[in-house]
Parts: structure tokens; C-alpha cells; sequence
């Protein structure tokens, strides 16, 4: 009997699960997370926002574990050795004759100084809650001391996930504001970016779109402003390309950190060969120097040919690579040869609140409701790949019309 170790259960561990759980090989699976449950991290910003309960987007492990075929080990991974095949956990060590390691993703703060000491992350249900936690807390401290900044909100990055942040916070701002005694206009929502444009995965026309919604909402959006270093109750950033010394301090008392991760720190600890916690793998997704360790989702690092550069790390990417290296280990088993790893992206579909969106679907662009009703669709499916029908009905997205 062959041991599979799992490590991580994101997208990219629970599919590899549901895969090789299904097969009839002589295997036994070793899952691990330090969490006992599964969380939806597409939908981490809206926990932060609080337009959502954590709840609703985790589900527990045991739920989708298939106890004659699978241990689940609730342990933090801090090492592995690749050559001696075996993984340390924090309480306990594993061997395993093939190694699955889907770890997730880490903040990046790029060397800003600051960021780490003054700057909320949100990577994680308990960190996005921690997050709303927090803005509560500054709405109940402006009531007492009405100072405008405990309703300041700065989002630093416009990427994907700081324009769905912003989105969900519009939306969450009638709440923060009955909880502070404003109007939900009170409510300031700052996005800093360092580029001048932002959502560069998506055209000029989408593009125009987001930013025709976060001018009706009266989002501050500060591009081409690089955040030069995060101070306790401030960010500073440069107002001026060609002046590094033209600084401007944008003082908030809630401070979100969003401008991009890296893949976990496991990878760098355990001497692999890496950049910012990503392998750059072989054509069947296992590292370079050992073929039974396979790396997926934010760990991994796979080149789109169309344009010479890694994929994004999506959920729906990982959901593919969980697939792919569970088949493929049990090809190795039957002795058959590797198929090369091929993704083509369905498509990406960004959501500012729960009734707006914008994105491509195929090769069509799509926005407002229709938009709104496939993120909310590509939710549900990605909940089925993980968690199974069970899951899907304790857990979907089912307002589809609002």
C-alpha cells in the first residue's frame, strides 16, 4: 500500500482528495491542515467586510473525508525533507511515498517598512475576521471621540482582491455607519496603488467600468502613488513620480493590506528551489530535483505559453492542478506514462459587492447582473469540486437574483 500525503486543504488538496478517494488503488491518504475545516478564500473579503458570516464560506474537513481510505491530522507543517521523504509537522512526523503540497499563500509586504507591524492582513478566515473585528471596533471609538479618522478605511492595492475588498466594504458601509451614528456617505474608502492602472488582467472597457462604480460610491482611488512605508494609524505614500520626496500621509485608523502574496514560507524553509515561495515545476507539476513531490496552487509556479509568464494562482487553477496530480500519481502506480499538465482559464469574473460584477467568460466580456449571476455560479462550482453536493446545498450561493 502506497502512502499519499496531502499537505494543505485549499482547493488544490481537497480536489487531489476527492480525486484519489474515488480511485480503487491500494493507497492510504494522509491529509493535513492546521485548520479543522475548509475555507473558501475567494470569498475572504467578504468576512472582512462583514456582508458575510465566516461560517458560511468554511466547511469541516471530517465532512468530506472518507474514513477507510483517509486520516485527517489537524497539525501546523513546518519542514519537509524531499530527499528522506518525510514532513515535520509541529507535533509529529510523516513519511510518505508520494508528497502532495498544496500550502496556500503568505502576505507580501515587499520589504515596506511597517507593513507587517501597522497593516491588517487578510489572509486566512481568521485574519479577514479580525479585519471586521476591527472596523467595528473604530466605529464604536468614533462615537465617542468623533474624529474622523476611525471612519477611514485604506485598502493598499488595487489588484483583484483589493477592488472586491473595496467593493465589499461600499457595501458593508450602511452597517459600520448605523454602528458609528453616521450616514453610510460618511464612511471614507481609500484604494492606494503604485501602478496608474489598475485590474491590468482585464481590458480598458471593463476597467472603466469598475472605476465608473467606484466614482458613483465616492471610492478614493490614489494610483501611480507607490506606499513607501506604513506608520501606526498612517500610510505614506509618494504623491509624485519624479519626487521621492514628495510624501503624502493618508491617516486612517483601519489599514488593509492587499498589494500580494507569496507562496507559503514551508517551501523556502525546506530548500527548495524558489522565488517568493513558488517552484517553478516540471511539466507534471512535481519539483525539479524530486518526482514524487508535487507542488500546486500557490506553491507552484506553471508558464502560460500563450504569454511567456507563470499563471495567476486562481482557485480555479488550483482545482485543476488537484485533479491533474491526483490522476497522475495514480498513473505512476499503473506504471503509464506522465501527460504534460495544460490549464485554459474559463474565464475570471471580479465582484465589487453582491450585486455588482465584471469580467471574461470564455472570450466574452460580461458586467451588472449576468456578471453578478456567473461569480456566483463559479462559487457554487468550485464548492462542489471540494466539498461535494453536501456542501453546495449547506453552503451556496443561491441569491443569484438579489
Amino acid at each position: 500500500m502506497k502512502e499519499i500525503v496531502i499537505l494543505g486543504a485549499g482547493y488544490a488538496g481537497l480536489r487531489a482528495l476527492h480525486v484519489l478517494q474515488k480511485s480503487s488503488a491500494d493507497i492510504h491518504i494522509t491529509l493535513v491542515d492546521r485548520n479543522d475545516y475548509h475555507y473558501e478564500a475567494t470569498s475572504l473579503h467578504e468576512v472582512a467586510a462583514g456582508t458575510q458570516p465566516d461560517e458560511k464560506i468554511c466547511y469541516k474537513i471530517k465532512d468530506v473525508i472518507n474514513s477507510n481510505k483517509t486520516v485527517f491530522v489537524q497539525d501546523t507543517v513546518e519542514k519537509i525533507d524531499a530527499d528522506k521523504k518525510e514532513v515535520y509537522l509541529e507535533n509529529q512526523k510523516l513519511n510518505y511515498d508520494y508528497l502532495i503540497v498544496g500550502l496556500g499563500f503568505q502576505s507580501e509586504s515587499f520589504g515596506i517598512p511597517g507593513v507587517k507591524e501597522n497593516a491588517l492582513e487578510m489572509v486566512d478566515v481568521k485574519t479577514a475576521d479580525q479585519v471586521h473585528k476591527h472596523i467595528v471596533e473604530q466605529m464604536k471609538k468614533y462615537k465617542e471621540t468623533k474624529d474622523e479618522e476611525y471612519l477611514r478605511i485604506v485598502v493598499c492595492g488595487a489588484g483583484f482582491t483589493g477592488i472586491e475588498l473595496v467593493g465589499a466594504f461600499v457595501e458593508g458601509s450602511k452597517k459600520f455607519a448605523d454602528i458609528a451614528g453616521v450616514k453610510p456617505e460618511d464612511i471614507q474608502i481609500y484604494c492606494v496603488e503604485a501602478v496608474d492602472k489598475i485590474l491590468p488582467m482585464f481590458s480598458d472597457k471593463l476597467g472603466q467600468y469598475c472605476l465608473k462604480y467606484l466614482k458613483k460610491w465616492d471610492v478614493k482611488l490614489l494610483t501611480g502613488k507607490p506606499i513607501k512605508k506604513v506608520e501606526p494609524g498612517a500610510v505614506i505614500y509618494q504623491n509624485s513620480k519624479d519626487n521621492e520626496n514628495d510624501l503624502v500621509a493618508l491617516k486612517a485608523k483601519t489599514i488593509v493590506w492587499t498589494t500580494g502574496v507569496s507562496g507559503s514560507k514551508v517551501i523556502g524553509d525546506s530548500g527548495f528551489e524558489e522565488r517568493r515561495g513558488r517552484v517553478m515545476v516540471k511539466p507534471n507539476l512535481t519539483d525539479p530535483n524530486h518526482d514524487d513531490v508535487y507542488l500546486l496552487g500557490d506553491v507552484s509556479a506553471v508558464m502560460d505559453p500563450s504569454s511567456n509568464r507563470p499563471y495567476p494562482t486562481t482557485a480555479q487553477i488550483a482545482l485543476t492542478m488537484g485533479s491533474y496530480a491526483a490522476k497522475d500519481i495514480l498513473n505512476q502506480l499503473k506504471g503509464q506514462p506522465s501527460d504534460p499538465f495544460s490549464f485554459k482559464s474559463l474565464g475570471s469574473v471580479a465582484s465589487i459587492g453582491n450585486t455588482h460584477a465584471f469580467g471574461v467568460v470564455g472570450k466574452t466580456e460580461v458586467t451588472a447582473y449576468p456578471a453578478s449571476f456567473i461569480k456566483k455560479a463559479i462559487m457554487d462550482r468550485s464548492l462542489f469540486e471540494t466539498g461535494g453536493v453536501k456542501e453546495v446545498l449547506a453552503k451556496g450561493r443561491f441569491d443569484f437574483y438579489h
